[in-house]
């Protein structure tokens, strides 16, 4: 057992061995960074923590917030009890201090938790390193918006700043330097860390930032009508109204099971593109400015636009073949969704703003550059999987990163993830349709050592050298702003920028490109153009 203090009081956490046996490593579960939100601090922000007496025990998990797992479609039943932190270091007491990586899970902001069940720190505290893993508020209880001064929205984001905070006030007695926080989140996290970029709320917590797989372009973070959710969900449970005050007061006293996968009850008629990449629609909104502190008011292209961004070092990326993930979901529902309605094919952010006749005139050109003339079924799956790749996650993260301004002193760089062993647990299924490559998720395998999967790691093979090129690419940009900082890993990655568009494949060995995708943007860019979207 060792201890540590921070400023709520003492820690008592562990020393563990690593599973890949090459190190030791100290561990502290379960720290509390915010009161905990029950009764009335339901939906609203976050507050300080409370101080304890005596020595806190800090070698098991908090509690995680109750949601169902997307997955596995089970109940989590947690605790609204759940604004809990992870701290795991190498070294206690290094001669100068460590560079911190603060980790943002994913999840539709409606799962997840950044427990070891997913998210063990092995891999990266081996590579010199402090990790921080987060539990944040999911769905209705993180991400309700009623417009109001008491919930504007955004509850959840505004958990990871508190838990972002805490670590800069406290992260130096772990080892961990302050001023060289990295942010890095995968999918919803990601785009959670997207925007971080862009909030004021969170300037001067971190200096840099990874967003993997996600940006809030990405038609599943897009928010659509978040203020009629809530009254709908209230007359779900029980109460109709018009009056804010009144349906907060219902819902603070809702049981909380009640508040569990509330998505599909909250949708309205013109909600039928509810399939399995756009089900989310508790999510970041803009919120009204109220004269408090806030995340975000002001429209994210607005944002970019006037240059309003935090000055930090960015690493965008995404993986090969993301749409692996839900090819058994593709199999047994989406393919017949995408035929029944030709409209499903619009990305979500156009359809909010497009006429029908506008609508269907993009699905016919959609689907004629990915389809031709075939039908969509299991026949032209190779095809279906490269629509969602494209769609909901390639151009939108090329479309933010090229849109984020260069502010002061601050690089960017871009990666494409195509890692392919037996780690790709989501990838490799798509192999009995010839389809081979890094699915979504799968770049998690090769950074975190989730307990769940019970991937074995042995030393001399190939899966061992891939997460050992991959965690020090990631370690290397959170230590030194780059993540090929000399030519060690045999190559040296250019920055990216909007001429040449370079970027590093990260494989079977690190190989440098540029104009990534270049056709795919191209041809997405011209759909938006012609409706008059800045996306």
């Amino acid at each position: 057992m060792v201890k540590v203090k921070v400023q709520q009081g003492w820690l008592c956490g562990e020393q563990l061995d690593t599973v890949q046996g090459d190190g030791q490593y100290y561990s502290f579960k379960g720290i509390p960074y915010a009161e905990p939100p029950l009764g009335k601090l339901r939906f609203k922000a976050p507050q300080p923590p409370l101080p304890w007496n005596g020595v806190r025990q800090a070698t098991k998990h908090g509690p995680k917030c109750p949601h169902m797992d997307i997955f596995t479609l089970k109940m989590v039943a947690g605790s609204e009890d759940c604004l809990y932190l992870n701290v795991y270091t190498p070294n206690l007491d290094p001669k100068s201090l460590l560079a911190v990586m603060v980790f943002i899970h994913g999840g539709g902001y409606k799962s997840d938790s950044g427990d070891v069940d997913h998210y063990r720190p092995d891999f990266l505290v081996s590579h010199g390193v402090v990790l921080v893993t987060i539990n944040y508020r999911l769905e209705a209880l993180g991400f309700l918006c009623l417009d109001t001064k008491e919930v504007p929205g955004n509850s959840g984001i505004k958990d990871q700043v508190a838990a972002m905070r805490w670590v800069k006030a406290n992260i130096a007695n772990f080892g961990g330097d302050p001023e060289n926080i990295t942010l890095f989140g995968q999918s919803a996290g990601g785009a959670s860390t997207a925007l971080h970029i862009l909030s004021p709320m969170s300037k001067g917590l971190f200096k840099r930032a990874i967003p993997m797989s996600g940006v809030p372009f990405c038609d599943w973070s897009i928010p659509f009508a978040p203020q009629k959710r809530p009254y709908i969900l209230g007359k779900q449970l029980g109460i109709d109204t018009n009056n804010p005050d009144e349906l907060l007061e219902f819902l603070q006293e809702v049981p909380v099971e009640k508040l569990i996968d509330t998505n599909p009850t909250v949708m309205s008629f013109e909600d039928r593109n509810n399939n399995g990449m756009k089900m989310f629609h508790f999510t970041p909104v803009i919120e009204k400015d109220f004269g408090e502190e806030h995340f975000i008011t002001e429209d994210i292209l607005k944002l970019l636009k006037n240059g309003k961004v935090n000055d930090v070092d960015v690493f965008f990326g995404h993986n090969s073949e993301e749409a692996l993930d839900s090819l058994t979901f593709i199999e047994e529902s989406l393919l017949k969704e995408y035929n029944r309605y030709p409209d499903l094919i619009v990305p979500r952010k156009l359809q909010i703003q497009c006429s029908a006749d506008q609508i269907l005139e993009i699905s016919e050109k959609v689907k004629g550059h990915y389809f031709k003339d075939r039908p969509i079924n299991l026949d032209s799956m190779r095809e279906f999987i490269t629509f969602c790749n494209h769609s909901y996650y390639v151009y939108d993260i090329h479309s933010f990163i090229s849109k984020l301004p260069r502010s002061c002193n601050s690089r960017r760089y871009m990666y494409i993830f195509s890692c392919v062993s037996n780690r790709n647990i989501y990838g490799n299924p798509g192999r009995k349709y010839g389809i081979r490559g890094a699915a979504h998720l799968d770049d998690l395998m090769y950074l975190f050592d989730g307990k769940e999967y019970n991937l074995k790691l042995k030393k001399n093979t190939k899966e061992y050298e891939l997460v050992q090129l991959v965690c020090t690419v990631f370690t290397n940009f959170a230590k030194y702003g780059n993540p090929t900082p000399d030519s060690s890993l045999g190559v040296t990655g250019p920055e990216y920028d909007n001429t040449t568009k370079s970027y590093v494949d990260i494989g079977d060995a690190l190989i440098p490109g540029t104009n990534s995708n270049a056709e795919v943007i191209k041809f997405w860019k011209s759909i938006y153009t012609s409706v008059g979207s800045e996306y």
